[in-house]
């Protein structure tokens, strides 16, 4: 492996697990946050839920760009060994 594909191997394993990890971070606005508080102290769970499809809106334009550029760096890498195969 060329060392340009561990680094991009080590950048997304690292983005898996910081996004994996951190369920419990607190995504949400003031307003979001009060009545999720609310509805959490009169016994109902929306605010969990609330929270979690924050984060899952967060974390998907990121993950959608970075299979993208994964996708081009791998189409350009082939067109390239194949222009230099047709010069040699």
């Amino acid at each position: 492996m060329t060392s340009m594909k561990k680094v991009f191997l080590i950048a997304i394993l690292i983005i898996i697990l910081i996004a994996v990890g951190q369920s419990d971070l607190l995504g949400q606005c003031p307003m979001c946050k009060m009545s999720a508080e609310s509805n959490l102290q009169s016994g109902g769970s929306a605010g969990k839920g609330l929270n979690a499809g924050i984060l899952y809106m967060f974390c998907m334009p990121y993950l959608l760009v970075a299979t993208l550029g994964y996708i081009w760096y791998r189409n350009r890498k082939t067109s390239t060994e194949e222009e230099v195969s047709k010069w040699n």
